[in-house]
């Protein structure tokens, strides 16, 4: 039986024949290769965060503060990484996070569509992001047999809201994920020092600019007036959505509805009685709001508090071992965010599905080396806070 960790096998086999990798296996690495490649506008977005940026610092650190204990003479010469979730099983925990530049982070501007290429090679989900240089309905065909799910920036406009959804759960998305905290920017230093905003420069607004429901909100066609275009995006950008706003979410679509952003356990708890199907505890990876708690931190009580309703968890995952510790606190699926728009950057959807298996070979080793064959014993070592 194939293993995840066979990638080091192949790499280093390569190396035989003088062959070096052709990107870099850690993420540091891989940092500081992106970051000499790529325009430096993508490059601020990509990389800052909220205010001195020290929420999104800590999201990383704090994983450091976690620890695991590894059990001795157990059988892990067969590991199994698979989930269920929702009703559908993955190959693996693993997803990628919905980034709202991903579009732009690939040379010829459809990153979106190289993830979607990366995620049909790997099997590793992609979460679409509202925000896309290419229409959902296509980001959602490039990701052949892999399941994806679909991520919503929910519009003012009620009757444009239920077309994106209408629109994604037609294109075969398994689930609408709900992101609660970004109803207005953070403030974000690194691009108002640039003046830099990348959409109301046009870019990634795709999904609402070939939306028959906001056509009908324009004078003119988006060709014919783009900047009116964008400014009516603008416009409409953005529902403050409140607990009184679940049950209309939930009547617009017969998927699973995840909610982003939940990371007080209260939250969780009403969010699951309001209908959510999932839980996703996200700080949005301390790009909205500087407040100091690590998302990591807060994660074991949003699961306790969750029950047996799975929770997805995101914000500071860097590596594999960051991910064996979030399913070890209960996770049921984990995002990566950063890495794989860096392996964009530098090799398109190549780039980023090395880095897809780069993240799971050192999960699926540190499996095997601390003696858990599966997630199950993952879930019972779990993590100890140092």
């Amino acid at each position: 039986m194939a293993h995840y960790g066979d990638y080091q096998h192949a790499i280093y086999g390569a190396g035989l024949s003088g062959v070096m990798p052709k990107l870099p296996v850690d993420f540091a690495t891989l940092e500081a290769r992106a970051a000499a490649a790529m325009p430096p506008s993508v490059l601020g977005y990509v990389q800052g965060g909220c205010g001195d940026e020290f929420t999104q610092r800590e999201n990383a650190d704090a994983f450091q503060r976690w620890g695991m204990v590894p059990r001795m003479m157990v059988d892990c010469t067969t590991r199994d990484l698979s989930i269920e979730l929702l009703g559908t099983r993955y190959p693996t925990p693993l997803f990628m996070a919905p980034i709202g530049v991903t579009g732009l982070a690939t040379q010829d501007g459809h990153g979106d569509l190289a993830a979607a290429r990366a995620a049909a090679e790997t099997g590793v989900p992609l979460m679409a992001s509202t925000l896309s240089n290419d229409p959902l309905e296509t980001v959602a065909g490039a990701m052949g047999d892999t399941p994806g799910f679909f991520q919503l920036y929910t519009p003012r406009d009620r009757d444009l809201a239920a077309s994106i959804v209408a629109r994604a759960e037609a294109a075969g998305y398994k689930a609408i994920v709900v992101t609660l905290d970004t109803w207005v920017t953070g403030w974000r230093p690194r691009d108002l020092n640039v003046a830099n905003f990348p959409q109301l420069r046009g870019h990634v607004l795709t999904n609402y600019f070939c939306d028959p429901v906001f056509a009908r909100m324009l004078a003119r066609p988006v060709a014919e007036d783009p900047a009116a275009a964008v400014r009516q995006w603008a416009a409409t950008f953005g529902k403050v959505l409140t607990w009184d706003d679940l049950p209309w979410l939930r009547s617009l679509t017969t998927l699973p509805i995840v909610l982003k952003g939940i990371c007080h356990p209260d939250d969780a708890r009403r969010a699951i009685d309001g209908g959510a199907d999932a839980i996703y505890c996200s700080n949005h990876g301390g790009r909205q709001a500087n407040g100091g708690i690590a998302a990591i931190d807060m994660l074991p009580g949003v699961v306790a508090a969750s029950g047996v309703v799975p929770v997805l968890f995101d914000s500071g995952v860097r590596s594999g071992s960051d991910v064996v510790k979030a399913l070890a606190l209960g996770a049921r699926a984990v995002g990566v965010g950063r890495p794989y728009i860096y392996g964009l950057a530098l090799d398109g959807a190549a780039g980023c599905a090395h880095v897809l298996r780069c993240i799971l070979a050192e999960a699926d080793l540190m499996m095997a080396v601390n003696g858990y064959p599966d997630l199950a014993a993952v879930r019972t070592a779990g993590a100890t806070r140092r």
